[in-house]
């Protein structure tokens, strides 16, 4: 299933959805950042996706990321939450969605990097090499918000 973002976009479709969802900033030793490079839009993304109801937020973060990249990451702390009503992600089944999304840090404790069906490309990659690559605007914003190392999570 394909996707399109929308951002602050008057053609936008109107959302008929509200998503809970978590993403995280994996980073290495290296201080390298984690990113997949999305099916879907085919453009560079954190690992996330939608809570379930089983779920708690920094679980979602713990499970997607896992799902997504194979690997096993413990919640380090909070990059912001992102509410934005401009963002807006159509779907080709219908589903137009307006995303809450809360953003971990992560740190990697075990697993092997292994692509999903989601994704078809995962890499970590430095901080000065993330302009080169072909990401949504939110993404930047949220990998911004983490680089200044803030001392209060974005809250937005």
């Amino acid at each position: 299933m394909a996707r399109t973002e929308y951002y602050d976009d008057p053609d936008a479709p109107e959302p008929n959805s509200l998503v809970v969802a978590a993403s995280a900033v994996v980073t290495d030793e290296e201080g390298r950042i984690l990113l997949q490079r999305r099916r879907d839009n085919d453009l560079w993304a954190l690992p996330g996706g939608g809570m379930e109801m089983s779920d708690s937020l920094p679980g979602t973060a713990v499970r997607e990321v896992k799902e997504e990249t194979g690997l096993d990451v413990e919640i380090t702390g909070l990059v912001g939450t992102y509410t934005d009503p401009r963002h807006v992600i159509a779907y080709t089944d219908g589903e137009v969605r307006r995303q809450f999304n809360v953003c971990f840090t992560a740190r990697v404790v075990g697993g092997h990097l292994a692509i999903s069906d989601e994704s078809t490309e995962l890499r970590f990659v430095a901080p000065e090499a993330l302009d080169s690559l072909a990401m949504h605007h939110t993404q930047r914003l949220r990998l911004q918000h983490f680089l200044e190392h803030r001392d209060h999570p974005y809250l937005g």
